[in-house]
């Protein structure tokens, strides 16, 4: 999904629009090109070209609605979204060089920051659910039964259950994990690369429960779902639920820790 070549016009017409000095880019991810700028100024930037796809829909939305507050400030866009500016972390150090423990309490401090009102423009959980069970059957056969049907069967069932039943909605950072945090100097740590979803609470610890980075065996991650339902108030059922869903519907052609996260949780 990554774009980390785009077109230097592009580049340019952006530099010029936005009256900045680049520096080399950042390793390509992906979540698009990204380098580091300055404004005239000399404040410090990143430009960030977003490479279309599902999941970044509204990154600049989230931004905006955040406003800062746990999350990198977003100092300008494009109409369309897809070119932002955006306040630069220093050190930049990502969050998953702090250790499992600092880590986890960090993310655990920066949830409920996130968790504000949300509704249109963003993409709903529930619409999102619906369409990982609609390929998911077909995408597991087409990748040569990679997981046992019976995990298959799990994930579509608890995003059956759980999408029609949710509570309140809020704005949720789907991809919230060691990386997408960075220190700053404004802020300890602030997030970065929201893929946001409009949905309940529950369903927001699933890539920490995961994460392979935060310590990878069935103590740990079963740890993690505890501890986070237990000090947010969240169902541990329902996060549990959702945790299995979309950590299945991520894992073909994914990591195999997602798959043994996702068997961990079943088995719980």
């Amino acid at each position: 999904m990554g774009d980390p070549q785009p077109p230097l016009a592009r580049v340019e017409e952006l530099r010029d629009r936005w009256g900045l000095s680049l520096g080399a880019p950042y390793p390509a991810g992906a979540g698009g090109y990204a380098a580091p700028a300055e404004l005239a100024d000399g404040t410090p930037a990143v430009l960030k070209l977003i490479h279309p796809h599902r999941e970044a829909e509204h990154e600049a939305d989230a931004l905006v609605r955040w406003d800062g507050d746990g999350a990198v400030r977003l100092l300008a866009r494009t109409d369309d979204g897809l070119a932002v500016l955006l306040e630069r972390c220093e050190p930049g150090t990502p969050l998953s060089a702090a250790g499992p423990e600092t880590a986890l309490g960090v993310l655990t401090g920066l949830l409920p920051r996130l968790w504000v009102p949300a509704g249109p423009p963003f993409r709903t959980l529930a619409d999102e659910a619906g369409w990982w069970v609609s390929y998911l059957a077909e995408e597991w056969e087409a990748a040569g039964r990679p997981f046992e049907r019976a995990l298959l069967d799990a994930a579509i069932e608890a995003l059956s259950a759980l999408a029609p039943t949710q509570g309140e909605q809020v704005l949720l950072h789907q991809d919230l994990h060691g990386d997408n945090v960075l220190a700053a100097t404004r802020e300890p740590w602030l997030a970065i690369d929201p893929k946001p979803l409009a949905g309940e609470r529950e369903f927001a610890v699933a890539p920490i429960v995961r994460s392979a980075e935060l310590g990878h065996s069935r103590r740990a991650v079963l740890g993690r779902l505890d501890r986070l339902t237990s000090e947010l108030g969240l169902d541990r059922e329902r996060a549990r639920g959702w945790t299995i869903g979309q950590t299945v519907a991520w894992a073909v052609g994914g990591p195999p820790e997602h798959v043994e996260a996702a068997r961990w949780l079943l088995g719980s």
